[in-house]
């Protein structure tokens, strides 16, 4: 009988059959463990951490090349201590999978330009352009993307790490100061880029910001660039630029892997601060590997016979991630473009017409597609998960997509970041899904939620931490030599133990509610409230588009401050501002009520779909930002400089 408060439960046939069912029952014919409930088989993945990680290794055959000679020595956060001695390759174990003629990447453009790889043919390509890398490039030393998310983008990954290279990457939609911030700091040998991208049926051309970039970066020896729109456009401005085509002309078709040590840096990512030079995070190819392997395979279900799309950028860690679906030997999706284009209805229907078993998007998106009236009028026979992340996926947002999308599919909600290339709170496939909640902490994270006295506590709001290590923690930040930054992001609110900065709660189900980011919850009279709270009680207003709320000292006290992005035709009214903070005190508590509600023309993102709350209340109390590059919509900052509030 199904649980009233579940919105959906897996049948009996999709739990049996589930990767989740499949790991379990291999321990218990390995270790002769048998598991009443998911919380008990997390407990023991954490309190076992060697046992769980090399049986993870052992039922998914990951390849070493040598063995580790122990797994996790050392339990805390001091160093990076995991799989010591071991050696892979991680395009080697990507590559493994999938049999010559199977697809293993499907490329879709907005343009409905459209190209199918297979395994064979990528590791043609791979192999060409590996070897050309060889003249420029050594093991250790790092190729850059600033690219779409197209094929070559993957291939140039698939390339450097084949031969133990470092990759980095950032979307092409980034300026010049934005690329300069990140690919100065990381120093890269090679620069892969294309020629112009199109997004929204508009075409942007690279050239003059690449001119500019290869001033500034005169470290890098090459630019290669791609012309996958055929726009045939000179690189002759470019000292070091050479076309794709001519750079893998030399290429061999034998394919080599060269082993590295576990630890072996295998991905720099950014953070996308506004206070500052983006973070350079340096992450590890074998605990990259296995976080991957851990969430894609147990916890999303992605196995050889299915296909996995999650909508992207090159510059969010949601790329890297889907990437890494190569393992399982599946058909990796890969779209670029706008999502509007020619709808966003068109969008969501490529599942259908692509056959889409795995689907992974934003909060932002679902509530534009909701916005837009969108109601699904097909079966979808395919898709059995709908993923999302980059902020808190609402109750409401829940109801829309069960009552709109599809009935009979699993909504996972999953939660991480860029710092652990991964995520702390995932989906399950063997599980119910409870309105506005996460269904489960990952597997191997030894999550918890502190209060300000670092109590664990559950059934109330706190912050997200981690109590032990885990291995697709990074390595370590560039120019940080002393780990002095890195303690500060992660170790100085509770010594010894992850604080990750997000404000949830763990419910006595096990599950999560991600109430913001806790540098952006709110204070007013000493009571702490998540942003997640607010926005749940504006979604309900259709004339209301969209919102961010920040808090503003003010006479020694926190006031809560409301913008609201309006509808189109819709203006706010003092009657409206009236009625939205009724909306808000009735649905929380009187704290929860903004004490001032402003109307904006649009409300700032990151690039990967974050609220820049913490970018508006820096605004209002007349601190200057850097690294706006990290915004996706910058042009609409200026206007919150008029709301400085005394």
């Amino acid at each position: 009988m199904k649980d009233e408060s579940s919105l959906w439960e897996p049948s009996a046939q999709r739990i049996e059959s589930s990767e989740m069912r499949r790991f379990q029952s291999y321990l218990g014919q390995k270790r002769a463990l048998k598991f009443s409930s998911y919380p008990e088989f997390h407990r023991y993945s954490v309190e076992k951490p060697e046992e769980f990680w090399s049986d993870l290794c052992d039922f998914y055959s990951v390849n070493f090349s040598s063995p580790a000679t122990r797994v996790c020595p050392d339990s805390s956060f001091k160093s990076y201590s995991w799989f010591e001695g071991a050696k892979l390759n991680f395009a080697q174990n990507l590559l493994k999978g999938g049999a010559d003629d199977d697809c293993a990447l499907h490329f879709i453009h907005e343009s409905e330009l459209e190209e199918k790889i297979t395994y064979r043919e990528l590791k043609q390509r791979v192999s060409a352009f590996a070897v050309a890398l060889k003249e420029t490039m050594n093991e250790g030393d790092v190729l850059a993307a600033y690219m779409p998310n197209i094929p070559e983008t993957v291939i140039s990954m698939l390339a450097a790490t084949s031969f133990g290279g470092t990759f980095t990457s950032t979307s092409a939609d980034f300026g010049i100061e934005g690329v300069v911030d990140r690919f100065g700091q990381s120093r890269p040998k090679v620069l892969v880029t294309v020629g112009s991208y199109e997004y929204n049926g508009k075409t942007y051309s690279l050239i003059p910001k690449l001119q500019e970039i290869e001033k500034n970066l005169d470290f890098i020896e090459k630019i290669i660039v791609v012309d996958f729109l055929g726009k045939g456009e000179s690189i002759s401005s470019l000292n070091k630029g050479i076309s794709w085509d001519d750079f893998i002309a030399k290429g061999s078709t034998e394919l080599t892997f060269t082993p590295v040590n576990f630890a072996h840096p295998l991905y720099i990512m950014y953070s996308s601060g506004t206070t500052g030079k983006p973070k350079c995070i340096v992450h590890s190819t074998g605990g990259t590997l296995l976080q991957h392997i851990k969430e894609l395979g147990l916890h999303t279900d992605l196995t050889k016979e299915k296909s996995i799309l999650y909508f992207t950028t090159c510059g969010w860690m949601m790329w890297n991630w889907l990437v890494s679906g190569l393992y399982f030997g599946g058909r990796i999706v890969l779209y670029e473009g706008s999502p509007g284009k020619p709808s966003l209805g068109g969008f969501f229907e490529v599942i259908d017409r692509a056959s889409i078993n795995i689907f992974g998007t934003s909060p932002k998106f679902l509530r534009a597609l909701e916005d837009s009236g969108y109601k699904n009028t097909s079966t979808l026979p395919s898709l059995e998960t709908i993923l999302s992340t980059g902020a808190p996926l609402l109750p409401e947002q829940y109801d829309y997509i069960y009552q709109s999308l599809k009935e009979d599919t699993c909504v996972s909600s999953i939660s991480g970041g860029t710092d652990i290339i991964g995520c702390f709170m995932l989906g399950n496939p063997t599980m119910p899904v409870k309105r506005g909640e996460i269904q489960c902490l990952g597997l191997g994270m030894d999550v918890a939620c502190f209060d300000d006295n670092a109590r664990q506590v559950q059934g109330r709001e706190g912050e997200l931490v981690c109590l032990s290590t885990f291995p697709s923690r990074p390595l370590y930040f560039l120019n940080d030599e002393k780990s002095e930054r890195m303690n500060k992001a992660y170790f100085d609110h509770f010594p010894g133990v992850w604080h990750h900065g997000d404000f949830v709660e763990v419910t006595e189900s096990g599950g999560v509610i991600v109430y913001g980011r806790s540098d952006a919850t709110l204070n007013p009279g000493g009571v702490r409230i998540g942003t997640a709270e607010i926005y749940r009680q504006t979604e309900g207003l259709n004339w209301i588009a969209d919102s961010v709320c920040v808090g503003k000292k003010i006479d020694g006290d926190v006031e809560v401050v409301l913008f609201i992005k309006c509808s189109p035709g819709e203006a706010l009214s003092d009657d409206r501002a009236v009625e939205v903070k009724k909306a808000i005190k009735q649905g929380t508590t009187p704290r929860h009520m903004p004490r001032f509600v402003f109307q904006v023309s649009d409300i700032p993102y990151t690039r990967s779909g974050k609220k820049m709350e913490l970018a508006v209340a820096r605004i209002i109390e007349g601190r200057a930002l850097s690294n706006i590059e990290a915004i996706a919509n910058p042009e609409c900052l200026d206007e919150y400089k008029a709301f400085s509030i005394e």
